[in-house]
């Protein structure tokens, strides 16, 4: 069942947003070459508990972590730990953060140092696809126009569209329906209507699509071992158009312009 939000609700979900952006925005700063995983995420969750939430991943379904930190092949789910960061690495950052019960969840990929034309492409063009995606949530449109949308961009740079994992409902609980494909036909499934908050995500390769889990019944990588991306916007649908509640903090630079360029962050 989906769950639309009223117009005070979904301005509590953009007060967890913020301390989500804040979060993310505070991780950006640290990415660097020879930085652990386990050392953004004993940041985040001390910064996120600082601002009064909660980190929304931690313990749910037994998840370990505060966040999910996964580095290159690894598409998403990966359990903080000792591996630390090389130049020429990107690593997905996936939060959620919970705060008087309202649930916001967002993710970016981060280059760290220089990166290659390919991890370049494939960051620029997954955080295309993300807006695509986001500007077409408007009352009377259908979740096949957005995930067709996702869809069209990634292909259309090359990229894998991973298809076994999908977006979703967010609200009082991080997972709510409707489930949002990352592919589709325009027109098809699910009504969007004012008051429906969706966290969009699209995930690619800069291979194929198909992928595998790791031993620890977490982590999912590239099954090629091709890189990996990950982007990841709560979304509100209103009259207005679509509401982002976990924007990225940009310069006036687009965001895909900045990621082609391999800065060290695109918040």
């Amino acid at each position: 069942m989906i769950i639309k939000k009223s117009s005070e609700e979904i301005e509590k979900m953009a007060s967890s947003g913020e301390v989500l952006v804040a979060t993310l925005d505070m991780l950006a700063g640290m990415i660097r070459p020879g930085v652990s995983t386990a050392e953004l995420d004993t940041a985040a969750e001390r910064f996120i508990r600082s601002r009064r939430a909660t980190p929304t991943f931690k313990g749910y379904r037994g998840f370990p972590g505060s966040i999910c930190a996964s580095p290159n092949a690894m598409v998403v789910h990966g359990i903080p730990g000792p591996y630390r960061l090389k130049n020429a690495d990107i690593i997905s950052i996936d939060v959620g953060v919970t705060l008087d019960g309202w649930v916001a969840d967002a993710a970016r990929t981060f280059p760290v140092g220089e990166i290659s034309k390919e991890a370049q492409n494939l960051l620029a063009a997954t955080a295309e696809s993300l807006h695509a995606g986001v500007a077409e949530c408007r009352p009377g449109n259908r979740m096949g126009d957005v995930s067709s949308a996702i869809q069209r961009v990634a292909e259309g740079a090359g990229l894998g569209v991973i298809r076994s994992l999908v977006g979703h409902g967010v609200g009082r609980s991080m997972h709510e329906d409707p489930q949002v494909p990352n592919y589709g036909k325009p027109g098809k499934g699910p009504l969007l209507e004012e008051g429906m908050v969706i966290a969009i995500e699209p995930m690619t390769t800069a291979g194929r699509p198909a992928v595998r889990v790791a031993g620890d019944g977490w982590a999912i990588f590239s099954q090629d071992g091709s890189p990996a991306a990950h982007f990841e916007f709560t979304v509100a649908v209103t009259a207005a158009g679509p509401r982002v509640l976990t924007p990225w903090h940009l310069s006036s630079e687009p965001a895909a312009e900045q990621l082609a360029e391999g800065v060290a962050s695109p918040g």
